[in-house]
């Protein structure tokens, strides 16, 4: 079992960066791959970005694409997302999420974790 508590959202203005954090406990996190999703209000769970376990692997949403980078560190057990040249879309709640069964997944199904969410706010 794993629990994943996010931190580090905000609000910024456009073209602003943060970095998300997400902790968990559990002695399985080293072994499991993990994800960043996000849902905006009237939108569905988008994913954004994925990790795999060792860190070796990447994976990135379009929209994000050359500005976000998630990455990794398992002695610490967490993950992060910098988000730089933030925009007013992506304005959303960010969750972290972990899938102990698959190698790098973008879909809600795969992952078996999820954290509470933490809100990011761009303005223009």
């Amino acid at each position: 079992q794993v629990q994943l508590v996010e931190s580090g959202g905000g609000l910024v203005q456009a073209g602003d960066s943060l970095r998300l954090s997400c902790a968990a406990s559990g002695r399985t996190f080293s072994s499991i791959a993990m994800g960043w999703f996000r849902q905006a209000p009237g939108k569905e769970r988008e994913f954004v970005a994925a990790i795999t376990w060792s860190g070796g692997s990447t994976y990135y949403a379009d929209p994000v694409k050359g500005r976000f980078t998630i990455s990794r560190d398992n002695a610490k057990n967490t993950v992060y997302l910098q988000m730089n040249s933030l925009k007013p879309e992506d304005t959303a709640i960010y969750h972290c999420a972990g899938a102990g069964s698959y190698w790098l997944p973008v879909n809600t199904t795969r992952y078996d974790y999820w954290g509470q969410g933490t809100q990011v706010t761009v303005s223009s």
